[in-house]
């Protein structure tokens, strides 16, 4: 790697190294050490090509997460899939690896700010701004940006664009797919908002038991209709209809 070397988006590789490793160590105690963590479905993050992969997920907490994501992808770059207990491994992290986040989420603070710069591609959401429901077109410079993350590396999505459990997909993360035909893998995690606030910054409850279940790739057709394909992606994730039922039934 050469020194002064830059990603796609123009950040440092130093500097991401940087931040990566540095927060990794924080968030590799807050799951190993602080609570519980196990990872299923490891098979499927073996032999993965180098780019071109888009981990799509349910989403509890608005860091922490992505930042549990890292940890387990940067532990299969080193041949480790499946563990998440090597903290060693995010001194070295993988930098082609990048997470679609919504713009203001990530200049709230200086500290998101500097999150943004571990591979956060900060998009404008079309339906909400500063807490309002509001309607706007698509900025084709997000799309652009998303399209040119997936095409350099592993990019983590989340299609719900929110924390809310069981809320509706939004078409774009199909319509990114039809666009982009990467390899799709689906994410469901669990315990994160049992043991974290909403934003995944502080601890809320010790010795959750958290999981991260990794399934197989996504089957599609390339002519497929973009809800079809956004209603297979919230299954898969266990967010749609079905899921939301069967835990209410559990909790009643």
């Amino acid at each position: 790697m050469k020194l002064f070397a830059r990603d796609p988006f123009g950040n440092p590789l130093i500097l991401k190294r940087l931040i990566i490793s540095a927060f990794g160590i924080v968030v590799w105690y807050r799951l190993n050490k602080v609570n519980k963590t196990k990872v299923f479905g490891a098979e499927h993050l073996i032999n993965l090509p180098d780019n071109e992969v888009l981990f799509v997920s349910n989403h509890q907490t608005y860091f922490m997460d992505v930042s549990a994501m890292y940890l387990v992808l940067n532990h299969a770059k080193w041949k480790m899939a499946g563990r998440v207990d090597a903290w060693w491994r995010m001194l070295t992290p993988r930098t082609n690896l990048y997470f679609i986040a919504a713009k203001e989420t990530m200049k709230a603070g200086l500290l998101p700010r500097v999150l943004a710069m571990a591979g956060s591609v900060s998009i404008k959401r079309t339906w909400r701004a500063a807490g309002k429901t509001i309607d706007r077109g698509v900025d084709p410079k997000d799309i652009e940006n998303i399209h040119k993350a997936i095409a350099n590396g592993w990019v983590i999505t989340f299609p719900q664009g929110t924390t809310k459990a069981f809320a509706p997909g939004r078409r774009g993360t199909a319509h990114i797919i039809k666009g982009t035909n990467p390899i799709v893998i689906p994410v469901v995690i669990d315990g994160f908002r049992r043991a974290f606030d909403k934003k995944g910054l502080f601890i809320t409850n010790r010795n959750t038991n958290l999981s991260l279940t990794f399934k197989a790739p996504l089957v599609w057709k390339e002519d497929e209709d973009a809800q079809a394909l956004l209603d297979k992606i919230m299954h898969a994730i266990e967010q749609s209809p079905p899921f939301e039922a069967k835990e209410r039934a559990l909790n009643e």
